[in-house]
């Protein structure tokens, strides 16, 4: 009989009315997914690689951080229960068995089995949502309104999900649905004042952490802003950090963080 999934996220408090999710940092991946990948598949390629490394800066804004512990190739956090797709395009589901290349991430018939699946949903998905509803409504209770970040990156060409380079900055409002356009109105001037690329809505308009929490209408605002890793990392195995191009996106990042908490 398998374990049970103890402790599937860290979480540090602030005091500060944000709350700041990192869904797809994680490389933890259980012993029946281990097992199972396939040797690419076990590079774990997908993973936004040092996010909470790349916003280390938070550590002295007082915010609330929520970093997920497994791999999204064990259940992808940013996709909603029902595996209902989020984009029309190509995409990937609630349990990827295939990589953003389209390549397969399991041995042929050895993926994990709808139970051991359905244990992921209850014990991975669920508690790291359950956190973000009760540290937001925490929030709101506290300050009057609260903030959520959701913090993602991939790789700046994928071909398969959108044709050439991405922009570096990628903001996503559900379209405006999910953050009061004025503070969006102001994140944007953050990043057409830098000397990165940017777009607001584009291929990456918010997955479902922002398209589900994101109620202005209740004082909750939520925006995720998706980075071409090519900006602060290779983006070819093993993955390497590089501090030198990381120290140049960094003050943005910094900025449009104070602009979330100035508001």
């Amino acid at each position: 009989m398998s374990q049970p999934i103890a402790d599937p996220f860290d979480l540090a408090a602030g005091e500060s009315p944000l709350l700041v999710s990192f869904p797809h940092s994680g490389t933890g991946v259980t012993p029946a997914v281990e097992a199972s990948l396939t040797p690419l598949g076990r590079t774990l390629g997908d993973t936004d690689w040092h996010a909470p490394e790349l916003y280390g800066f938070l550590r002295g804004h007082d915010v609330t951080v929520l970093q997920a512990r497994y791999s999204r190739y064990v259940i992808d956090l940013n996709r909603p229960a029902d595996d209902t797709p989020l984009y029309s395009g190509a995409t990937t589901g609630l349990f990827p068995d295939i990589n953003f290349d389209g390549e397969p991430l399991f041995e042929a018939g050895a993926a994990p089995g709808e139970a051991e699946r359905q244990r992921y949903l209850d014990e991975i998905w669920q508690p790291y949502h359950e956190c973000i509803r009760a540290t937001l409504e925490d929030i709101r209770e506290r300050h009057g309104y609260a903030l959520l970040f959701d913090v993602h990156t991939i790789r700046s060409r994928v071909p398969r999900l959108f044709e050439g380079q991405l922009p570096d900055l990628n903001l996503g409002t559900a379209d405006g649905a999910s953050c009061d356009p004025e503070l969006v109105g102001r994140l944007q001037e953050v990043l057409e004042s830098s000397d990165f690329t940017s777009v607001v809505n584009g291929r990456f308009k918010g997955g479902y952490i922002t398209r589900q929490y994101g109620q202005p209408e209740r004082g909750i605002h939520a925006v995720q802003l998706e980075l071409a890793q090519c900006n602060y990392m290779e983006e070819e195995p093993p993955f390497a950090y590089r501090p030198d191009r990381a120290e140049q996106l960094q003050p943005v990042l910094r900025r449009f963080v104070a602009t979330l908490l100035d508001w």
